[in-house]
């Protein structure tokens, strides 16, 4: 997968936009909540698990291509590298969750699916 195609597969979500909060770091969001990190090019950011713990499975699954995102790392949300370890399938299904996890607290009104 390309960054380009993971733009593309996030952005491509119901209620999906793009978003620049920081200068050179896009961000895919549903409603105003941030569900993808995009602006490494070369990595995703995403929620990983709803604790860190679970976030800490990928760590251990695949340790020279997922890593704890600066910051925020301790919610859950992990960086996994573009074209490393880490299958396609496996980006996507990681998108998904994070998107879902990200969606499933919004207020009902607010959620797009």
């Amino acid at each position: 997968m390309t960054p380009e195609e993971l733009r593309e597969y996030c952005l491509a979500k119901p209620g999906a936009r793009p978003d620049e909060p920081w200068e050179g770091d896009l961000v895919a969001k549903v409603h105003d909540k941030i569900f993808a990190f995009l602006g490494g090019g070369e990595a995703v950011g995403v929620k990983a698990g709803a604790t860190r713990e679970e976030a800490d499975e990928w760590l251990a699954q695949y340790p020279q291509d997922a890593s704890v995102m600066a910051y925020i790392g301790r919610s859950g949300w992990n960086t996994l590298r573009i074209g490393g370890s880490i299958s396609d399938d496996e980006l996507r299904e990681a998108i998904d969750a994070s998107y879902d996890a990200v969606v499933a607290k919004l207020p009902r009104k607010h959620r797009p699916i």
